[in-house]
């Protein structure tokens, strides 16, 4: 299976080409994400002396993240999957993050700005994929849902910026966490891998961008 994956939904712009498990990556710390996606994809491609019509599909990092960067990352995928007819895999950036973290138990937080995070707990299976417990939300750090059981990492922004409130908040159940981890494009292909082998693609019409908190604003308003 040969995949282009990417992710856009921090400052961290990821692209890599997968291929049963082979990876070739670029990765820029910047928020020219506009300016580089097209670039980094050209260049991964090239390096993997592939045509993107030969691809089986292309995954994108479908937000939560930042609102900006989201909206390019999904209108790339849009316009690349038109244009070589393919199908696009989703893949949640929080559950990226997670399998980026490489532990067993993974509570994944993005700065949301506002004195919020997003927020999603999840555990590594046998076979290596990210299972969420829970849902994926937008919250305070100091009410953060307490998972079960003990022995989690945290890991992404959100920690680098509200480590010690996550950290009382947490107590016990927390085994520590790791500074500068962003979702990587290596992790959305492996996970866009195992979701399109599960039938999880979709047209690219139907790649939109996950934003959570738009979610949140229109469940209270209808409230």
């Amino acid at each position: 299976m040969k995949l282009l994956a990417f992710d856009t939904s921090t400052e961290v712009c990821s692209v890599a080409f997968w291929s049963d498990g082979a990876v070739i990556e670029r990765i820029e710390r910047s928020r020219r994400h506009a300016e580089r996606l097209l670039v980094l994809i050209e260049e991964v491609l090239a390096e993997a002396q592939v045509r993107l019509e030969a691809l089986d599909a292309i995954a994108f990092g479908r937000g939560p993240g930042s609102f900006t960067g989201l909206r390019i990352g999904a209108g790339v995928a849009q316009g690349l999957a038109f244009g070589a007819d393919l199908p696009v895999v989703p893949v949640s950036s929080l559950a990226a993050l997670a399998f980026t973290a490489d532990a067993p138990r993974v509570l994944a937080a993005l700065d949301a700005r506002m004195q919020q995070v997003y927020w999603a707990a999840y555990e590594r299976s046998a076979s290596g994929e990210m299972q969420l417990r829970g849902a994926e939300i937008v919250i305070a750090p100091a009410e953060v849902p307490l998972p079960e059981g003990k022995g989690w990492i945290g890991a992404g922004s959100g920690w680098d910026q509200y480590g010690a409130v996550l950290e009382a908040r947490l107590g016990e159940r927390l085994a520590g966490w790791r500074e500068g981890v962003f979702p990587s494009a290596r992790a959305v292909g492996a996970l866009g891998a195992a979701a399109f082998a599960a039938g999880g693609a979709v047209s690219p019409e139907a790649a939109l961008p996950v934003y959570i908190r738009d979610d949140v604003a229109v469940k209270r308003g209808g409230a």
